[in-house]
């Protein structure tokens, strides 16, 4: 597809060079440290892309997902400010916060992105209505935020701080895993309670595809990015032209290098 992407040719230069140091562990690296979450020495930070994002996200990762095989820490990488990363089981609490976070895991009560404000305001009156005395609780759900407008030169600016319509969602939160490892994360008792949300069916571009899995189970990085996408459309109610194309700026870059190497090796 089209993405409105930031210039690749810092990528360019250090694919060219090869593998370069991480400014913080020193270890040897392609691109950015997996460990670290920072760029290498030869893929300067002022020209790597930053995306602002509507909502927080939460990452959790399973121990035995292999680090460098993660797409995960791209979302860190390129969304510092609004992405975290936890390993399971170092997991937050988020009973305080279960009526303003959604869990992104399809199954029997699952609802649709444009579902979420109905389904959390529920959520709020079912809470308020055992904490009377909360006034916060009882304010409505549904408001507008005002956001300062951005100066036409800034596109960067002009992307992330559109009026941004309030869904009451706050966070968002993504399993870091192969589906056959997901069970055990899913049914942590930190998480139970919370509004799950499905996806909508698209096949994924991910070269290391699950085998015996359908194509249309989804890389981290591609189910952050099309759920922000849906959310954008559907609950900010507002056009999208390409705000969060930045999050596949790695990912791109790497199918593109994969796959012509994949032809290649075909050709000979």
């Amino acid at each position: 597809q089209n993405l409105h992407l930031t210039s690749q040719a810092v990528l360019e230069r250090a694919q060219k060079q090869g593998r370069s140091k991480c400014p913080k562990c020193n270890s040897s690296r392609m691109f950015y440290c997996y460990t670290c979450y920072v760029p290498v020495e030869t893929v300067p930070t002022r020209e790597i892309p930053v995306v602002k994002l509507p909502v927080k996200i939460d990452i959790i990762k399973h121990p035995n997902e292999t680090d460098g095989k993660s797409t995960a820490v791209h979302a860190k990488l390129l969304a510092p400010e609004d992405v975290t990363i936890y390993t399971y089981p170092c997991i937050p609490d988020y009973e305080e916060m279960k009526h303003e976070i959604a869990l992104i895991f399809p199954g029997p009560n699952s609802v649709s992105v444009n579902d979420i404000p109905l389904t959390l305001r529920k959520k709020v009156e079912k809470k308020a209505g055992g904490k009377k005395d909360d006034d916060s609780l009882a304010e409505p759900v549904l408001k507008y935020a005002k956001v300062e407008p951005a100066s036409d030169g800034d596109l960067g600016a002009l992307h992330s701080r559109s009026t941004i319509r309030n869904t009451g969602l706050k966070k968002i939160i993504f399993v870091d895993s192969t589906w056959n490892q997901t069970n055990k994360i899913i049914t942590d008792e930190r998480l139970q309670g919370l509004l799950q949300i499905e996806l909508k069916s698209r096949k994924t571009c991910f070269w290391r595809h699950q085998k015996g899995k359908p194509d249309t189970y989804l890389s981290t990085i591609e189910a952050i990015y099309y759920f922000l996408v849906d959310y954008h459309r559907e609950l900010l109610k507002e056009k999208y032209e390409g705000q969060y194309d930045n999050l596949l700026f790695f990912y791109s870059f790497m199918y593109k290098l994969i796959k012509n190497a994949r032809s290649s090796a075909h050709k000979e």
